[in-house]
């Protein structure tokens, strides 16, 4: 039986530096070798005669050396030319800084060249093409995957080390998924899926492989869902919260009115608080759609039935703004909040978890640390967790498990369009704020290249003058020299000394210790920092109402979920609120996604439409329940495959639901290797 469990390293080609390189790609094991799939394809398998070649396609050409290559020497860089000719015309292949390619070719002799064509004026070129003498076939004459690469990782290489992970396994990986399903469904098997999908002879061979694992991966995912939905409904009752505490008594206590949007979700929970089964409901709403204030008139519920409840924010700066939040609304109502975070001494933290435990305290707002062992609650009922894609199914659980089958409230402000929503989040159901509340200024929103860059510090420092303040977000903590993206550092560097040394500039990423990043958001918070620059890390968010204005440096490598999530960081106080697209590239794609963010602040739409042109990858967060990300469904361009399989699953679950029966066991260790670590169904 094969390892799948083995270590990479120990694969032939291999070495200690490319481990370190692989691991960088997620690819750990065998497994993840073998899975880690092409992003594309070339066609390199049919030679064009050069003169039928066009304009901007990639081309293979099989064709004669012309004499020798000539070096070319060029502000800063050297070009190599090759004439190259075939019974149609000749053209020219083009390389830089390539010095080893004098060499390289043989006068007269036949080869390969794959590239991009550049055709003008009757000329016709060859640019940076891939070459090889005209008897072999390693890297043309068929078609090629094309993988996601880090940096120093060629494309020659992952192929050959995946051809020996391959090698390795030769044709004798267990099936996963039962016979009458490949039957009926007429899907390859596991084998041959896995092979064809990485070197297919032809494009229907990918796309019967691509057909076979799309299946599985997606059939799977919907089988833990509806796994862990009947786990939650087996559970003995949930709590039948007091129907004489009426909602509304909080309601009319805000300062401002409610939309019906929120309005209409307070009543879906209120019904389900007041039910004998356990609330298990996802929560969605766009940035600032008001979620954190359902959360609020949720536990006033909660603690007037005699309960206590628990909020769990995925950073302690976002958990002490929800206390400030909590306690403006409850100190009057003598309602007791309190925080809990691993910046407590030991002392405050022992004495607030007496409390907690003695019922001293309502409602208990908190990091991860809120699930250690020796916090125990006196009497949970009521459990919200905020920014669900921060936290696993399993963290949600262990919180759950505090208390005697509490209801339980997932906050996303992802906002997923609503069909995906029901199918990806099988065990939960879906309440959706689709409204934002009616004094919410829109945020303008620019897509500039790096002609504007001047400008754009223009309109900086005019918000900072006036005294605003500004993020400034980066997609790297450190320069990647292959990628050339800038760097949180490299950025900072140049703001603080040149660009705006007048004022005062920050910088905060991931990788610093929490103590250290909540320290700078507190700073920025308070107005003592006027330009931050810094990675995600601030999407999930601190309130900070005098930030006016943010500018995202290559924002085309972002998704346009993420660039929502990001924007909705400003626009958070009285001020009219900008957000600024630097991006690089002129595709089609690239455009596109630029103006829509441009065009719209509905995050569903834009959820809508990321999907559609970047496909999925985690954009859903698979992650968010747990669940491994999806590495070739895209579901976009799968959602008939996932209405089919749910369908499927349906039917597996309800004849069969804890695949108990021998025609399922397949099925059964299928779920458990992938899902079992994850969400313990």
């Amino acid at each position: 039986m094969i390892d799948l469990n083995t270590d990479v390293k120990f694969i032939k080609g291999v070495g200690p530096n490319r481990v370190k390189l692989l691991n960088t790609l997620g690819i750990y094991t065998l497994n993840d070798l073998i899975t880690y799939f092409p992003r594309t394809y070339e066609d390199r398998s049919k030679p064009k005669n050069i003169c039928e070649c066009i304009n901007g396609e990639e081309a293979l050409i099989e064709a004669y050396v012309v004499g020798r290559v000539q070096e070319i020497r060029l502000k800063g860089k050297t070009m190599y030319k090759l004439v190259i000719r075939d019974e149609t015309g000749s053209a020219t292949a083009t390389w830089f800084n390539q010095s080893y390619l004098k060499s390289k070719f043989r006068t007269g002799e036949k080869y390969k060249f794959y590239g991009k064509i550049n055709n003008s004026f009757g000329k016709i070129s060859i640019n940076s093409p891939v070459f090889e003498e005209a008897e072999k076939s390693s890297n043309t004459g068929k078609i090629i995957p094309i993988y996601p690469l880090t940096y120093k990782l060629t494309q020659n290489t992952i192929r050959k080390i995946i051809e020996n992970g391959l090698e390795k396994i030769n044709g004798n990986l267990e099936e996963t998924l039962p016979k009458y399903i490949i039957d009926e469904y007429k899907l390859l098997e596991i084998n041959d899926a896995i092979s064809k999908i990485h070197f297919p002879s032809d494009f229907e061979d990918f796309k019967k492989a691509r057909k076979r694992l799309v299946f599985e991966e997606l059939l799977s995912m919907q089988i833990a869902l509806l796994e862990l939905k009947n786990n939650y409904m087996e559970e003995t009752k949930g709590i039948q919260f007091d129907k004489n505490v009426h909602i509304s008594e909080c309601i009319n206590k805000l300062p401002f009115n409610l939309t019906k949007a929120q309005l209409r979700v307070l009543e879906e929970i209120d019904n389900d608080m007041e039910s004998e089964k356990s609330m298990n409901r996802l929560l969605q709403g766009d940035v600032g759609s008001g979620k954190t204030v359902i959360a609020m008139i949720s536990a006033y519920k909660c603690v007037r039935s005699g309960y206590q409840a628990a909020i769990m924010a995925p950073t302690a700066i976002l958990a002490a703004q929800h206390l400030e939040s909590f306690t403006s609304l409850f100190d009057d109502l003598g309602i007791k909040c309190e925080l809990l975070t691993s910046a407590l001494t030991k002392k405050k933290k022992l004495e607030l978890l007496e409390r907690l435990e003695n019922g001293k305290i309502d409602i208990l707002i908190g990091t991860h640390a809120m699930l250690e062992e020796n916090v125990v609650f006196k009497n949970l009922g009521l459990v919200v967790t905020d920014e669900q894609h921060r936290f696993g199914v399993k963290q949600r659980t262990t919180i759950a498990e505090k208390g005697q089958n509490p209801d339980v409230l997932v906050m996303s402000a992802t906002p997923i369009p609503r069909t995906l929503a029901l199918i990806l989040y099988g065990d939960l159901d879906i309440s959706i704020i689709d409204e934002l509340p009616p004094n919410r200024k829109s945020i303008e929103t620019f897509a500039v290249t790096k002609q504007m860059e001047e400008r754009v510090n223009t309109f900086v420092k005019k918000q900072i003058d006036m005294g605003r303040q500004a993020y400034i977000v980066c997609p790297l903590v450190e320069e990647n020299e292959e990628m050339d993206l800038k760097s949180v550092k490299e950025i900072y560097e140049k703001y603080k000394t040149e660009v705006f040394s007048e004022y005062r500039v920050e910088f905060i990423h991931g990788k610093m210790k929490n103590k250290e990043k909540d320290e700078i958001m507190e700073k920025f918070k308070n107005g003592e920092i006027d330009l931050l620059i810094s990675t995600t890390v601030i999407e999930v968010g601190v309130n900070v109402p005098n930030a006016s204005i943010m500018v995202v440096e290559d924002a085309e490598r972002f998704g346009l979920a993420q660039l929502h999530q990001l924007r909705g960081r400003v626009g958070r106080g009285e001020y009219q609120s900008y957000c600024i697209l630097k991006y690089k590239g002129n595709g089609d794609t690239v455009r596109q996604r630029m103006k829509v963010m441009c065009d719209t602040n509905d995050g569903f739409v834009i959820s809508e439409k990321d999907l559609e042109l970047r496909g999925s990858g985690d954009f859903f967060g698979t992650e968010q329940h747990g669940l491994p990300a999806f590495k070739i469904a895209n579901l976009f361009e799968d959602i008939e495959v996932l209405k089919q399989v749910q369908s499927v699953a349906i039917k597996i679950i309800s004849k069969d639901p804890k695949l108990e029966k021998e025609e399922n066991k397949e099925l059964q260790n299928l779920i458990k290797d992938k899902f079992m670590k994850r969400i313990e169904i």
